[in-house]
C-alpha cells in the first residue's frame, strides 16, 4: 500500500461510465435523458417560482413542497450533465478536485431532500391528527427552524467526506462504475487506509436517510391510527387523500435505494448495466416525478400554475 503523501503511480484524473453493455446505444439513450433533463427543469422551476409570488401559497406544506423542488432542481443539476456528456461526447474525463464536488453536492441535496420528505410527513401528521392547532404548531418560526436544522445537519454530515477524500491516493484504477461521482464509488478506487472514510460515509447515510426514513414510517403509523379513530368513512378517505402526493415521494426517493442495497447484498449476481440502471433510477427519477405527482394531485398548485400560462397566452 502506497503511503498517503505518495506521489507515484497516482491517478490525477477519474473516468466515469456510461451504461456497460449499451455503450452502442449511447446515443439513443441519451433521447429519454435529455427530455428527462429538461421536465425536470422546467417542472421543478415552476412549482418554485409559483410558489414564490403567490402569498397564498406561503403556508408550511407548499414551503416544503419548494424546498423539494430546489432539492430535485440540485440533484439533476450535479448528475444528467456528466451523463449527456458521456452519451453524446464520451467526455468521461474529471479531475479529483471536480469529482470530489460532484460527489459532495450529490450527496449533500441526496440528504437534503431526504430531510424535506421529513419535514412533509412531519407537516401531514399534524395536519391530520391535530387540524384546529396546525396554524399554532407550525408557524412561520418553527418552519424557519426546521429550514434551518434541515441545512446545518447536511452540511455538516457532508462537508467532512471530500476533505477525508484529499488525503487518500487512488493508484489500483480511475474507472468510476457510475455517470457520476458517488462516495462509496471513489473509496473502492483508493490505494490508501480508507477505514476512516468508509466508517464515516455509512454513520452518513445511516444517521441521516436511515433515520429520515424510521422516523416517515413511525409518522405514518401515527397517521394511520388517527385515520381509523375517524368514525365517517368519507373522512378517512380525505384525510389519506392529502397524503398521496407525499407518499409517492417517499417510494420514489427511499425504494430504488433500499433494492439496490438488499440486491448488492443479498440478491443474485445480476449483469452491471442493471445495477447502474437502478442507481440512475434512484437519482434521476424522483427529480422528474415529484412536479408531476404534485401537480395532478394538488388542485391548488394546478389551478395556479393554468392561470399563470393564461395570463401570458392572453398577453401574446
Amino acid at each position: 500500500m502506497l503511503p498517503v503523501n505518495s506521489t507515484r503511480s497516482i491517478f490525477s484524473t477519474f473516468l466515469l461510465t456510461g451504461i456497460p453493455g449499451l455503450e452502442t446505444l449511447h446515443t439513443w439513450i441519451s433521447i429519454p435523458f435529455c427530455a428527462m433533463f429538461f421536465i425536470t427543469l422546467v417542472a421543478n422551476m415552476t412549482i418554485m417560482m409559483i410558489i414564490w409570488r403567490e402569498q397564498t401559497l406561503h403556508v408550511p406544506m407548499y414551503i416544503f413542497l419548494a424546498m423539494l423542488a430546489a432539492s430535485d432542481l440540485g440533484l439533476s443539476l450535479f448528475t444528467f450533465p456528466t451523463m449527456l456528456g458521456i452519451f453524446w461526447l464520451d467526455a468521461r474525463e474529471l479531475t479529483l478536485s471536480a469529482c470530489f464536488t460532484q460527489m459532495f453536492f450529490i450527496h449533500t441535496f441526496q440528504d437534503f431532500e431526504s430531510a424535506v420528505i421529513l419535514a412533509m410527513a412531519f407537516d401531514r401528521y399534524v395536519a391530520i391528527s391535530h387540524p384546529l392547532h396546525y396554524s399554532s404548531i407550525l408557524t412561520n418560526s418553527i418552519i424557519a427552524r426546521i429550514s434551518l436544522v434541515i441545512f446545518a445537519r447536511t452540511l455538516s454530515v457532508q462537508v467532512p467526506l471530500p476533505i477525508l477524500l484529499r488525503r487518500l491516493c487512488f493508484c489500483h484504477s480511475n474507472v468510476l462504475s457510475h455517470s457520476y461521482c458517488l462516495h462509496p464509488d471513489i473509496l473502492k478506487l483508493s490505494c490508501s487506509n480508507t477505514r476512516i472514510n468508509s466508517i464515516l460515509g455509512l454513520f452518513v447515510v445511516l444517521s441521516t436517510m436511515g433515520l429520515d426514513f424510521l422516523f416517515i414510517l413511525l409518522s405514518y403509523v401515527l397517521i394511520v391510527k388517527t385515520v381509523l379513530s375517524i368514525a365517517f368513512h368519507g373522512g378517512r378517505l380525505k384525510a389519506l387523500n392529502t397524503c398521496i402526493s407525499h407518499l409517492c415521494a417517499v417510494v420514489l426517493f427511499f425504494t430504488p435505494m433500499i433494492c439496490l442495497s438488499m440486491l448488492h447484498r443479498f440478491g443474485p449476481r445480476l449483469p452491471s448495466h442493471i445495477y447502474v440502471l437502478m442507481a440512475n433510477t434512484h437519482f434521476l427519477i424522483p427529480p422528474v416525478m415529484n412536479p408531476i405527482v404534485y401537480v395532478v394531485k394538488n388542485k391548488q398548485i394546478r389551478d395556479k400554475i393554468l392561470k399563470l400560462f393564461i395570463k401570458k397566452g392572453t398577453r401574446e
